[in-house]
């Protein structure tokens, strides 16, 4: 005879490991001490009745039993991303070589406008209206460029009246 023609008993282990049908002994760290859940599936001698879940038994209510924490983001409640979106807009004001100012507009990657003609004073005045450390820069570049302006003027104007004297010597 050999030893699978004998019948095993209920606390013997199959060959897996598993031990069928018999009574298991709860781990340490599962035992509780406190008195509402000291009940949660034990019988007196410490097993684990193989009929219960992880939840508990049917005797503790549904209000004793801690909140099970769900994964995700809860139904109906809003998303985050509408309440704390930011908008970034990149406004570029520039001079162009022939003196005229223009501005371009730009969201993220796509271009709102470009090459908008504007006034050096409508720079100034949204500066000044936006804040004084953007006032103060953008001031001193359209003071520098009146500067420059002034001395193209000068340097035409003086072009001008040697034209002008060299056209009286040819008419004359």
């Amino acid at each position: 005879m050999t030893e699978d023609d004998f019948p095993r008993s209920p606390a013997a282990p199959d060959d897996a490991g598993s031990t069928g049908d018999r009574a298991v002994p709860l781990p340490e760290a599962a035992e509780s001490t406190d008195p509402e859940t000291a009940d949660t599936g034990t019988t007196d001698t410490g097993t684990t009745d193989m009929g219960t879940t992880d939840m508990g038994t049917a005797d503790i209510g549904d209000a004793a039993q801690p909140e099970k924490r769900r994964r995700g983001r809860p139904k109906g409640s809003a998303s985050t991303a509408r309440t704390t979106r930011i908008v970034e807009l990149t406004l570029t004001v520039a001079e162009g070589a022939d003196g005229e100012w223009q501005a371009e507009l730009k969201q993220g990657a796509a271009w709102i406008s470009r090459g908008l003609p504007v006034t050096a004073a409508s720079v100034l005045r949204a500066a000044q209206e936006l804040h004084a450390e953007l006032a103060d820069p953008i001031e001193a570049a359209i003071g520098s460029a009146r500067e420059a302006r002034a001395a193209r003027v000068a340097a035409l104007e003086a072009e001008l009246e040697q034209a002008r004297k060299a056209l009286a010597e040819l008419e004359g």
